[in-house]
Formats: C-alpha cells, structure tokens, sequence
C-alpha cells in the first residue's frame, strides 16, 4: 500500500497501530515460557533438568532498528494525514512515541547507550556513501535523558483517562515509563560507581557519572508521585477478606480492574497464548501440556509471615526431628497473602479444585523414617495415595512437578483457557500502580527521605497483610519488589542495576542464592500413632543441574558482531 493510502483511512491507521502494539516481546512474557526460568523464581518442570549454568552474552538482548524505522515511517504520514482531527493525531502520535520510547529504554538497559536516530528516516541505495548511516552510540545517561524527554514531551498528547484492558499507553503510562528509566539511570549512577571496579567505557556508552544520581531519583520520585497521586488507579482491594484471592484478581482479572496502567492483551478468539496450557496443574489439564515449570523454594521463603519476617518454611526441630502438620497447607498458615496469588502451595485450591502435591509417604522403621513413592497418582494397598498426580517427582518425567510448588499468578482459571484448541487470553501487565508506589518509595529512600520511603513501602505490605516496617533498608526494598513482582520481568533487571546479580548468583554450588531449591511434601502412613495422616516436608536441589551463574560480563549484552562490522562507529561493550 502507499502512504497515501495508509494515511488516508482511518481504519488503516488503527490497523497498522494496533500491529505496532503487538511487536515488543521483549524479556520475559506468556508466550515464552522458558522466560521465566532464566531467573530465581522458577525452575522447569517437565523433562530433563535446566541444565543453564551462566547468562549468554545476548540475554535478553535489544536492538530493534528496524521497528524504530517503522514507527519514524509512521509518524511521517501521520503528520501529513488529512483524516484525523489535531487531537487525535496528537494522541496517535503520542502513543507511537511511547512505544518507541518504550524500545529504546529495552535497548538501553541491555546495551547501554545506543545510537538515537530521533525522527530519522534512513534510506539507502546501492551506489550511496554508507558512512552517512552509521551513527555512533549515545553516552548511556543521553540514552535514558532521550526517554525521559520523551514521556514528559508526549503525555499531554495521550489519553487522560485508563483504556480498555488497559491495552493503549496513556498519559500515566507515558509517566510510569518515565519514573522507571529515571529510577534505572540513577540506580545506576549510584551503584555502578560503589564498585571495586566500576563497569564503564571511556565514551561513556556504558556508566553514568555518581553525580547525576540524585538528578534521575528526584525525577523518578516526581513522575512516580504524579502517577500514586492521580487518582486514576489504586492498589486493588476489592477481596478485603481474602488478600491473597485480591492480589491473584489485582494482577489477573482485567474487568473492573483499578490495579494495571499498561498491559500486553490478549483475547479470545484471534490472539491467545498457552502459558496456562503449558503450566495448568496436572490433575485440571485440559489436554496433554502441564506443569512446564514450577516455583522455587527460593522464591516462597522470600515471602514473610505476617507477624514473623523470616520467610523459611519450618521443616524440622532444634534436634533436626521433623515437624508434624496437619494439613499440608498448614506449613504456609499466615505468610504473605502475594504467596497465595503467585505460587499454588501444597493443599491450596485453583479453579475451586484443592491442588494435591505429595512427593510420597513416610513410614516410621528402625526409629528412623522410610521413603516410599510412586508412580504418579498411585495408591497403596489400603488406597492411601503415595505419590500425587501433579507429583513433585524427583525423576525425569514429562508434565510432573518438580519443585513441589506449582504456577498460580498468571494461570487462567477460565474453562477451557488450557486446551490446545482455545488457549487463554490473560494479559501481562508492565505497569501497575504498586510499581509507582515501590519507585517513590525507593527514590525517597535514595534521597535520604527515610520515613517518606516507609511510608510507600508500607502501603504495599498493608494490602499484603504483613506487619508495617518501622525502619527501612536496601535490602528489605530488594525483598519488597521480589515478592510483590515475581514473574513480572522486573527480577533480573532489579539486580543489575543495584549491581548484585553477581553477588546473588555467584554460580556456588549449594549457595543459598544461587542454588534452586525445592520443598518435597510427604504423608506419614504410620496406622495407630500419633502421626499417622500427618504431613512432613524435605528441602532438596530443585530440578536444575547448576547454580544461577551471572558474571560481571552479564552486566552488558555484547555488541553483536555484525553490528559492529557494519557500522565501525559502534564501541564495543565491556569484557567483550
């Protein structure tokens, strides 16, 4: 099609709109589900082990030029279009920028500084000078400066008021993207200059001076105080006596929806992915994929009880003698209610259905405890269940459990969201106002501004049913926005720029970081004793044959060599 004639129908305007809409994929996402194994909060189920043992040099990489080039195309015709009126040109136009702003902050905190072509239409012929594409990379801090330029220059072009499913960037989107690169560039600037060895290149394409820190915290702080304060959204509470329930329907349910800014949709029929297909509990499997992954120890222990903050699931005594429970959901009475809306926990309920994780029985012999197990949904000779249907197993079995902790947060429990044939349209939000809250609280904390900072922090552990905090640390905000944004492609970008994933997953064996874990539930089958019906529980390596390795390398994605072999401006990245 021509220009004129994409840019003289509205319709095709909304068409190629919605397919720029469609295109960022980028980290983790519900149509990858080996995403969500790359970090610490989820191991892979079914089959062999995870046998990851570092970060490649493209993990997670970004650099999309030729989407950039698109949407410059776009915004040429746009400008030019007769058919739109000024306002909703403007809020076309706005959006676009978004999305492009939104592509540079994912090239940015991958690369570091990037070429930034603006509104540059590159064309090229065969007998041209080539030299005239080739642009240099920016210094990293002029890379997030363009972004933050960019959402404060547009978000008066965009919608005011929150979309539908919250598909379409608005103005508070436009600030929610703004408030994190600030808080990244600071993060940055603060922490990449408290290293031994800063990470950096002599043009600054990588590092940004320690001075500009409090700069980028007072911006993030402003723009995450517009978005808390607007009015526009606030932290869902409509379950207040069941919070776990409220915080799996804040993240997953989209009607009425006070929680999400921005989301990547879906819908039903035409654009369905199989995250819960691939990841449905075994026993409520719809067809042949479940349990694809599964949570980690690592990751329920981070949560805390509500009057207790050590988050460690008692196991045994002071003797090293097993701790007896009731129920096998009793091990998790009173934590954190995010545990409940993110992880399926032995005995919770998904679909209205009590989920059965039980890795075997335990029968007392020579004043010891023997193992039994057994195929999947096998029972004894009295009918006892030995192993569950949805395991944990320790072997290397397809669509079984492994971690004894199955998927909850983003797993649909419509009917039929698990079959081949239908799939699910959840959608995955990348902005929500706890993110808002958690950026004021964390700049307020940078700027010396303590109780201010507790004050935000403890508005997201109020909705979680936990205990306020009276002091405030660093690492209590790292603990925060683990629990509260598991499997919401902020982990792996959180340690990195506070500079710890090489300290988190130093790739030590058994290191209680770095190492996944699990948690084997079992039943004690002792007739006539004290016991007998109760529940014990093992921790054991989870399903992965390797630490979480990530080295001072990681810190940067390299520059691709064909990259660099056709633009000789690109300055490679360090280590590389």
């Amino acid at each position: 099609m021509t220009e004129d004639q994409v840019f003289g129908d509205i319709k095709t305007i909304n068409s190629v709109l919605a397919n720029f809409y469609g295109t960022p994929n980028w980290g983790q996402t519900l149509i990858n589900n080996n995403s969500f194994i790359r970090v610490d909060d989820i191991c892979i189920t079914s089959g062999a082990p995870d046998d990851m043992q570092g970060y490649s040099n493209d993990q997670w990489r970004v650099y999309e030029y030729k989407f950039i080039r698109n949407m410059n195309q776009f915004l040429h015709g746009l400008r030019k279009s007769t058919v739109l009126d000024e306002e909703l040109r403007l809020q076309y136009e706005g959006e676009v920028r978004f999305l492009r702003a939104w592509t540079y902050f994912n090239m940015c905190r991958s690369l570091g500084g990037v070429p930034i072509v603006k509104d540059e239409i590159f064309e090229y012929s065969g007998d041209m000078d080539v030299t005239a594409l080739q642009y240099a990379r920016a210094k990293e801090y002029e890379t997030y400066d363009y972004i933050i330029q960019e959402c404060t220059e547009i978000a008066d072009y965009l919608l005011d008021e929150p979309t539908v499913n919250s598909a379409r960037a608005t103005k508070w989107a436009a600030l929610m993207l703004k408030a994190r690169a600030a808080l990244y560039a600071g993060s940055l600037a603060n922490y990449n200059n408290k290293m031994a060895s800063p990470i950096q290149t002599p043009g600054g394409e990588v590092g940004i001076p320690a001075d500009m820190a409090r700069g980028y915290y007072e911006t993030a702080l402003s723009a995450a105080r517009e978005v808390a304060g607007s009015g526009k959204y606030q932290l869902q509470l409509t379950s207040p006596n069941d919070l776990g329930r409220n915080f799996y329907e804040a993240l997953c349910v989209k009607d009425n929806n006070t929680e999400v800014i921005w989301a990547r949709d879906y819908i039903y029929p035409g654009a369905t992915h199989t995250f819960t297909n691939q990841n449905i509990p075994a026993t409520l499997a719809e067809d042949q994929p479940r349990c694809f992954s599964g949570p980690v120890l690592n990751l329920v222990e981070a949560f805390e009880y509500k009057e207790n903050r050590d988050g460690m699931i008692k196991i045994t005594d002071e003797n090293g003698n097993y701790i007896f429970y009731d129920e096998p959901g009793d091990a998790f009475a009173g934590k954190d209610a995010r545990l409940w809306g993110t992880v399926i926990y032995p005995g919770a309920e998904f679909r209205g259905t009590t989920i059965a994780l039980q890795a075997g029985q335990k029968i007392p012999e020579n004043g010891g405890w023997r193992t039994v197990t057994a195929a999947a949904g096998r029972k004894d000779e009295n009918g006892r269940l030995i192993t569950a249907e949805n395991g944990p197993v320790s072997s290397n079995e397809q669509f079984l459990n492994k971690t004894g902790f199955l998927i909850r947060k983003f797993l649909d429990e419509t009917p039929g969201a698990s079959s081949n044939s239908k799939g699910s349209d959840m959608w995955y939000p990348r902005f929500r106002i706890a993110e808002a809250i958690m950026i004021a609280c964390e700049a307020s904390f940078e700027l010396g501004q303590i109780q201010d900072a507790m004050g935000y922090i403890n508005r997201i552990r109020e909705r979680a049913g936990i205990q306020p905090l009276d002091d405030l640390t660093l690492d209590d905000i790292v603990r925060e926005r683990r629990v509260e944004f598991a499997m919401e492609d902020h982990r792996y970008w959180d340690l990195k720029r506070w500079r710890i994933a090489d300290q988190v997953w130093n790739g030590v064996q058994g290191n209680a970081t770095a190492q996944l874990f699990a948690l084997f539930p079992y039943q004690v089958n002792a007739p006539g004793t004290e016991y007998d019906g109760k529940w014990v529980f093992e921790k054991r390596e989870a399903h992965a044959l390797y630490p979480r390795h990530f080295e001072l390398r990681n810190y940067y994605n390299f520059m691709d060599a064909d990259w660099l072999s056709r633009n000789p401006k690109l300055e490679k990245n360090p280590f590389q």
